[in-house]
């Protein structure tokens, strides 16, 4: 394995519960005994050495535990039948057996400024329900004053992920938390499937009035994803209103190059170490820093997860794609190293 390894964490799988027939969930504790610090909506990204101990694969899987609530933290996946490490964790992984990490990341998060929303509303279609079952018992426990609308998609009942949770939740909070369950086998048709119509439909009943005040937050399939947005867009929802979250990364293909591809100096400032190097396109900061051994923590590779971001102090950095940041963040000058490249200049990184 690269000399990067120093960054990786060992932590022991305590307890392995199953929840539908292709679903576990895991329970995690480091293996030294640090608290596992996480966020609701937040994933932990694997690493999986290669057989030549040179190489190695990373994935990333959510938690579906609530930080203040779950007294150990925990992820659910799903086994699919593509998916090499999901079935490796699914059909193989047994209590006391140690992974590697490189810890918690991702901005599926809720916002600093919470008290500025009256009301959150989840899309969530299989799996995609992790994060957000997360989010959901954090506003719900958390946040008293806060409406939430959770939109759910499955195939039927008997498959759908936190079924009884999610119904003794509401049970609990039927004063502010509503939801609508939708399953592919229904004979109702018109509420068998999400379709552009269903979400115009669900947005009049939930989000008719302080739109600006509600957070959108999705997770599910490309294409599920992509429908909704555009429904959310049309419907005059904000983009900085809308959070994503890819279950199934997809490999967006690049159509576009940065407009500046001199050389450029970069500097990175992490963990109290100052690293240099200087780039160019093709090769992207990430791509570079991966040559150098520089420790950056990545997983996706293609603008959609947020962990390999950082904060631009100094220069501009202009990326191929960015499915995570909102505009608000971009301000700020948070970056994704894995799609981007130094323009106009030299630039300076901090982490």
């Amino acid at each position: 394995m690269n000399n990067t390894s120093s960054a990786y964490k060992r932590i022991v799988v305590q307890d392995v519960i199953s929840e539908t027939k292709d679903v576990k969930t895991f329970q995690l504790l480091y293996e030294d005994g640090t608290p596992l610090k996480y966020e609701a909506g937040q994933f932990i990204t694997f690493i999986f050495p290669k057989h030549d101990q040179q190489e190695e694969d990373r994935r990333s899987y959510s938690f579906s535990t609530t930080p203040g609530l779950d007294d150990i933290p925990a992820i659910t996946l799903k086994r699919v039948e593509n998916g090499e490490y999901s079935r490796k964790l699914i059909d193989r992984t047994k209590p006391g057996d140690v992974l590697l990490t490189i810890g918690a990341s991702g901005y599926f998060t809720l916002p600093e400024n919470i008290k500025g929303y009256k009301r959150f509303i989840f899309l969530a279609a299989g799996s995609g329900i992790t994060p957000v079952y997360s989010l959901v018992k954090d506003i719900l426990y958390h946040h008293p004053t806060l409406e939430v609308v959770l939109i759910y998609s499955n195939r039927e009942p008997i498959e759908t992920i936190f079924h009884k949770e999610l119904t003794n939740l509401q049970e609990r909070y039927s004063n502010r938390f509503k939801i609508e369950f939708l399953f592919s086998t229904s004979p109702n048709l018109l509420r068998a499937r999400l379709s552009k119509w269903l979400l115009e439909v669900l947005l009049k009943k939930y989000a008719a009035e302080d739109c600006h005040q509600t957070l959108f937050y999705l997770c599910g399939p490309y294409d599920y994803m992509r429908m909704a947005t555009i429904v959310l867009q049309t419907e005059g929802v904000s983009s900085d209103n809308i959070r994503k979250e890819h279950y199934a990364i997809h490999k967006p293909v690049r159509k576009n190059e940065p407009p500046d591809k001199a050389i450029h100096r970069v500097e990175i400032r992490m963990n109290g170490n100052i690293y240099t190097f200087e780039t160019q396109f093709p090769e992207t900061i990430l791509q570079h820093a991966k040559k150098m051994n520089i420790p950056l923590a990545y997983s996706c590779e293609s603008g959609q997860c947020g962990t390999c971001a950082a904060t631009c102090t100094q220069g501009k950095v202009w990326m191929w794609n960015n499915e995570v940041l909102v505009d608000a963040e971009v301000e700020k000058g948070r970056v994704l190293t894995c799609t981007g490249y130094p323009i106009e200049g030299d630039i300076v990184l901090e982490l």
